[in-house]
Parts: structure tokens; sequence; C-alpha cells
């Protein structure tokens, strides 16, 4: 991992760097660095994290749902053609995916599938704060959920990985 950037570096960075450091702080989404970079100067690393929360919450429906579309399947094909995203990689490891056996990854793909189709985004959670059982949980639970419900699951979920990529650029001197 790079050595992480204080505050005041991260005010100083020019707009095409901020863009490159944050730029997928949300994945795929460097649409939200360009409009968080907007927002600076930052007095604290909270006020980093607060305005890319903003920026979730204030973009229309329609950008909500293509930010949720963005994510890969939790072990899926993207990962098993090593083709995620370095901080991806990363999280999946972390909750334990790249080791799941042949029925959980089974019972993975169809519950990614069956979400999928019903929502018309992947299932997102953090995976840095779960394991595979609690994972194949709430592939389950949440299926039950209403379109609008799972929406809002999905961008709180979204918020907690976009706080720990920043914790992962970001050295906290508060």
């Amino acid at each position: 991992m790079a050595a992480k950037i204080g505050i005041d570096d991260v005010n100083l960075l020019p707009d095409d760097e901020f863009v490159c450091v944050f730029g997928n702080v949300i994945e795929l989404c460097p649409t939200a660095a360009i409009h968080v970079k907007k927002s600076r100067p930052f007095a604290k690393l909270s006020d980093i994290h607060d305005a890319f929360n903003k920026y979730l919450e204030t973009v229309s429906f329609g950008d909500k749902l293509q930010i949720l579309q963005l994510h890969p399947d939790l072990a899926g094909r993207l990962a098993a053609q090593g083709k995620l995203t370095k901080e991806s990689t990363n999280e999946q490891r972390a909750a334990g995916l790249h080791e799941l056996t042949l029925q959980q990854k089974s019972l993975i793909d169809k519950y990614n599938e069956r979400y999928k189709a019903k929502f018309g985004f992947p299932f997102i959670v953090c995976a840095r704060e779960n394991k595979v059982e609690s994972i194949i949980e709430g592939l389950q639970q949440r299926y039950c959920n209403t379109q609008e419900k799972e929406i809002t699951i999905a961008l709180e979920e979204v918020k907690k990985i976009c706080k720990l990529r920043i914790l992962d650029i970001v050295t906290d001197d508060y």
C-alpha cells in the first residue's frame, strides 16, 4: 500500500491528481471525486467522507442506480478472471471470498444472479466488515426487501466502503 497523505496534502492536490487519488473510493465512479474536489479545503478527515456521502445523497435516482450497477458481483466472474479493481480485490480477500468451497461459490453465484434479476444491480455489502457466512445470509435476507429499501441499504454499504477506502488513503491526524 502506498504511503498515506495528510489532510493538508489532500487540500493541495491538483484537481486531476485529486481525481486520480480519490476516483475509486466509490467503485469506478471518478465523477464523485470530480464533484467532491470542489468542496475543498477540508478541515479534517471526516469532512472528506461527509462530502462523498453528500454526493451520494444528492445525485439523481438514476445516478444512484448507475453507481450501484458499477459494483462487481461478490466472488463473481471479474474476481475469477482477476479483473477487479485493486480495492475490490483486497476487500473480497478480507472477507474470505477467495477461499470459497464449491458449495459456497455455487450458493453465492445463484443468489447473486437472483438478486441482480430482482433489483437491477449487484448485491453490495461492505466486504471488509463481513465474512462469507454473513454475506450468504445477507444475500438471502435482503432479497426479500423492496427495491426502494434495498437501494437505501446498498447506498449505506457504499458509504461504509467509501469511508474505509478514504482511511486507506488519508492519515487521521485528529
